[in-house]
């Protein structure tokens, strides 16, 4: 059983984050994110209780001055569900400490509070359970004439999993 790689083919060894993160950039700039990390990691910056009521929308910088030195903090849009603006605005400074708390910096100086529905939060998906013993036997003899080592095994992985489903 040969488990390298065919010659020729490239092994992906990188994170799926790092190979769209390049792709993500331009479309995040137009709302002022430089980093999708905001985006991504939201429920974890500022918990999943708020998250699940409010939502970042954009980052407004000020305008750059003459001023040379320590940029200043931008406003971040947070949209937020009806009567539970009032909540989060008693929460704005502990929002703002969590940021600027994971980009390392004061990036963020004000939340500016935008009423309008949220998306709600993603539910994870319920793992799919192994397939017994008969389903692998029928793909490993469905997949009996194939030669090739690498691809019997994956073939005989997608159609267990194939006759699991049915």
């Amino acid at each position: 059983m040969n488990n390298r790689n065919p010659p020729g083919r490239k092994a992906w060894s990188s994170p799926l984050a790092d190979l769209v993160a390049p792709c993500l950039t331009p479309a995040l700039a137009k709302f002022g994110f430089s980093e999708a990390d905001l985006l991504m990691f939201w429920p974890e910056i500022v918990g999943e209780r708020l998250a699940s009521r409010c939502e970042p929308i954009r980052m407004q910088w000020p305008s750059r001055g003459t001023a040379r030195g320590t940029p200043e903090p931008a406003t971040l849009m947070v949209r937020v569900e009806g009567a539970f603006a009032l909540e989060l605005q008693h929460q704005q400074a502990l929002v703002i400490e969590r940021v600027n708390t994971h980009f390392g910096w004061r990036c963020v100086g004000r939340l500016a509070l935008r009423q309008g529905p949220v998306a709600p939060p993603k539910k994870p998906r319920t793992p799919i359970a192994p397939p017994d013993g008969s389903r692998v036997r029928l793909a490993h003899d469905a997949t009996a004439g194939i030669e090739e080592d690498a691809l019997r095994r994956a073939l005989i992985k997608l159609g267990s999993r194939v006759l699991t489903t049915r």
